[in-house]
């Protein structure tokens, strides 16, 4: 069962997602008009429950995000060894002994099956970074690392794009991560539950059917629960939160010559259990 928002004869709403089929109801969409206010909510779904919803096939819909995060997606860079190297010619000095940290807002966020912008006129090295995504469920400050599994909602997927010469041009991350449509997000949010082991789940992008990045989670330098003890250590974090936990290494400015993004290119990150996540550069 994975949660999804999509769009059914012109309006919105949010439901479930099961063998392919959507199922919604619409007494849980008028206590809770949007995916964020379910998962602020606490509620809870019993799988047995949707089989009495309101169903439609995928092709009568159209999915979008899951919502607009309430806050600045937290986002972590170079959380993965052989990332770090890729973008510092293979300098062991650049892996971090602590997280790095930055943000992106929500006004980059976009769906699966939606445009991303080439911003031709402002970047010229449009990159990609397919990245696992986890959601808060439950509000909290200091949490440790015993407590995360609390705190976690579900998982999802974030494609964390950046424009590298705007990265390098300002000399930090945000300007650079932060372009319009440059957060693709979904496009479904897997359960806490559903997930065995999220330490242990294979990254694949691939750009135009190519696979560019082969990764797993295993290999994170800070694993989801300290990245969370971490963020979390006197900042208070809320339902809805989404963390992006990094990517693996085989990124465009990684490669020999880089290869960035242009216009027509078709983005997938396939992420285990959670899903694909696609989208076209214009």
């Amino acid at each position: 069962m994975k949660f999804v928002t999509f769009e059914l004869n012109g309006s919105e709403t949010w439901g479930v997602e099961v063998d392919h089929g959507f199922y919604f109801s619409g007494g849980w969409t008028a206590r809770y008009p949007s995916l964020l206010e379910f998962i602020r909510s606490g509620a809870r779904i019993d799988r047995e429950e949707v089989s009495d919803w309101e169903s439609v096939g995928e092709e009568d819909v159209q999915v979008k995000a899951p919502y607009l995060p309430p806050k600045n997606i937290i986002c972590v860079g170079k959380n993965y060894k052989e990332h770090a190297l890729e973008m510092t010619q293979q300098d062991p000095g650049s892996i971090p002994s602590d997280p790095i940290l930055f943000t992106k807002p929500a006004t980059s966020v976009v769906g699966t099956g939606e445009v991303v912008e080439a911003h031709e006129k402002v970047t010229s090295q449009l990159d990609y970074e397919g990245e696992l995504a986890v959601i808060i469920g439950k509000r909290g400050r200091d949490i440790t690392q015993e407590e995360v599994k609390d705190y976690i909602f579900g998982y999802s997927i974030v494609n964390d794009l950046t424009a590298r010469d705007l990265q390098k041009k300002h000399k930090q991350f945000f300007k650079g991560k932060s372009l319009d449509t440059s957060a693709p997000f979904g496009p479904v949010i897997v359960p806490a539950a559903d997930i065995d082991d999220p330490q242990h789940l294979s990254i694949k992008t691939y750009i135009n059917e190519e696979i560019r990045q082969d990764g797993n989670t295993t290999d994170m330098i800070f694993s989801i629960a300290e990245l969370i003890e971490i963020i979390s250590a006197g900042m208070t974090l809320e339902p809805g939160d989404v963390i992006a936990t990094g990517t693996p290494s085989g990124v465009g400015k990684g490669m020999n010559p880089p290869q960035f993004l242009k216009s027509g290119d078709t983005m997938t990150i396939d992420i285990e259990g959670v899903g694909r996540l696609e989208n076209r550069v214009k």
